[in-house]
């Protein structure tokens, strides 16, 4: 029997358990300009509690995309180096942390500014967020947004920190990405989902981040790689990738939480999430199979790495269109995606620029390519699934809401146009940021010639992925010729090291 027989229901009617799609009746009685109190109403009568569990268990999906970079990047790096890129990678989730709960969520979605630009302070320290609805969509309260997007700004800054391979020392990277974050990261996004923002007034279409998350990080990553300089070439002349294991250990772990970065953007259990998660899903297919029979044309031989390259240029290119266009749209976009971003990795070659970890190729082009996607496959359709943003116009801004699939021919003229400031915005303010930290005594972004030889887990962590295995290995590295090991044997009276030693047993 209910409890509430004969009584008054504790949930009114317009509670978020009774319908689904916006509270369009919203209301908050008490203490709204600080989002509630909860010792006088219940403040999660405005939302459905599924689509708060869904948003919470995606944001930890997103969580473990950092990893997941770390685990990439530790795998393409050589051993020497491995470790360094995996801390370099959860570093920047320490220090993008702080800086979105002080000031970071404020400067991108305070609602309370019009310059179009950025955001301003009313949100410090998760001021006034609580359970207002969200300025990303009125199906989550404030404080689960924030803590969503958190996620966001972390990925993308793990994603730069590939720029640092080999050659980068970690304190200045850090410092690096705290004004980063600040100045170019917490702009981007103010400009495309806030509803103040001048890209979200013009009609730009980006889902989950094509400009903010992945122009931004692989123009960034260029950027950072130009002014850091290319690795020595003197110490790469017998370059091998650490760990093929690790890397396609990162790609899982990026596919995984890539399903709820895209999914949950729709920011609700719904169907256009599951449409999400289907793009997501078909373009990583598509461009793992046209990059993988690239590379099979060229060698004749099946390649695991560019099976990785090709799945995760076709996650990012979904990271802009997931929740827009069709699924044979996808199709066809993941295709694309995989051969522009195979034959886009010979750029740095051309601008000399050593982006190590493929940064631009992949992330930078593979966002342009899925911006561009949307000005021909959005589809006011697919958009209007998720029960909120239902039309063929945008209900805050009144812009259309589709594609030339949607007879919205002007889309193209938008979408390129947002794509050159995204593009020039991130890549120069980068390498000023860059350069000035450079010049600041005690934060030289590079480590010596020492240091780099050595590597950066030994020069800058002291400790190694694999102790036992870098230990016999760097000593042999070190000592460099079969002459001076003997020499070194008999002083120390010790057999001369086997430079094919068997393979340790368990």
């Amino acid at each position: 029997m209910s409890l509430f027989t004969g009584k008054e229901s504790f949930l009114p009617d317009y509670a978020s358990y009774n319908w689904t799609g916006a509270p369009s009746n919203y209301d908050l009685s008490t203490n709204a300009a600080l989002g509630g109190d909860a010792h006088t109403e219940n403040l999660n009568k405005w939302y459905q509690s599924g689509d708060q569990a869904y948003l919470i268990v995606a944001s930890a999906l997103v969580w473990i995309m950092v990893p997941g970079l770390g685990f990439l990047y530790a795998g393409l790096v050589r051993r020497k180096s491995a470790l360094h890129m995996i801390l370099a990678c959860m570093g920047c989730l320490s220090v993008t942390s702080v800086q979105w709960y002080l000031w970071g969520y404020s400067l991108a979605f305070s609602p309370t500014t019009a310059n179009g630009f950025i955001g301003d302070l009313s949100n410090f320290g998760l001021m006034n967020t609580l359970a207002a609805p969200s300025v990303g969509s009125p199906l989550i309260p404030s404080l689960l947004y924030a803590f969503f997007q958190m996620q966001f700004c972390a990925v993308t800054a793990a994603i730069i920190i590939g720029a640092v391979a080999e050659r980068g020392r970690l304190i200045p990277a850090m410092v690096f990405t705290f004004i980063w974050a600040t100045i170019i990261y917490c702009p981007m996004v103010y400009w495309v989902w806030n509803p103040n923002g001048w890209a979200y007034k013009y009609g730009v279409l980006d889902f989950a981040g094509g400009g903010p998350i992945e122009i931004c990080s692989g123009m960034s990553a260029l950027a950072y790689s130009w002014i850091l300089g290319p690795r020595r070439e003197s110490l790469m002349t017998d370059f091998r990738r650490h760990s093929v294991a690790f890397i396609f250990l990162g790609t899982a772990l990026l596919w995984f939480g890539w399903l709820g970065f895209n999914g949950a953007t729709s920011f609700g259990a719904n169907l256009r999430a599951t449409m999400a998660c289907w793009n997501t899903h078909l373009a990583a297919t598509f461009a793992a199979i046209s990059w993988i029979l690239l590379d099979w044309r060229l060698e004749r031989k099946w390649s695991m790495v560019g099976w990785c390259s090709g799945t995760i240029c076709g996650l990012i290119m979904s990271t802009s269109s997931a929740g827009l266009i069709t699924a044979w749209g996808s199709v066809i976009m993941g295709i694309v995606t995989g051969i522009v971003c195979n034959y886009a990795g010979k750029v740095k070659t051309l601008l000399r620029i050593d982006d190590s970890m493929d940064v631009f190729a992949q992330h930078g082009v593979g966002g342009i390519i899925g911006l561009l996607a949307n000005a021909f496959f959005a589809s006011d359709v697919i958009i209007s699934l998720d029960g909120v943003n239902v039309g063929l116009q945008n209900p805050t801004t009144g812009t259309l809401q589709g594609g030339w699939i949607n007879h919205n021919y002007r889309q193209l003229y938008i979408q390129l146009a947002y794509i050159v400031v995204c593009c020039a915005y991130s890549f120069t303010v980068t390498a000023l940021v860059a350069f000035l930290i450079n010049l600041i005594p005690g934060l030289q972004l590079r480590v010596s010639e020492e240091a780099e030889r050595n590597g950066m887990d030994d020069s800058e962590l002291g400790e190694f992925t694999f102790d036992s295995v870098e230990t016999g290995r760097e000593t042999i590295w070190r000592r460099g010729t079969r002459s001076e090991e003997l020499k070194f044997a008999r002083l120390h009276k010790s057999n001369p090291i086997d430079r094919n030693p068997k393979p340790f047993s368990f």
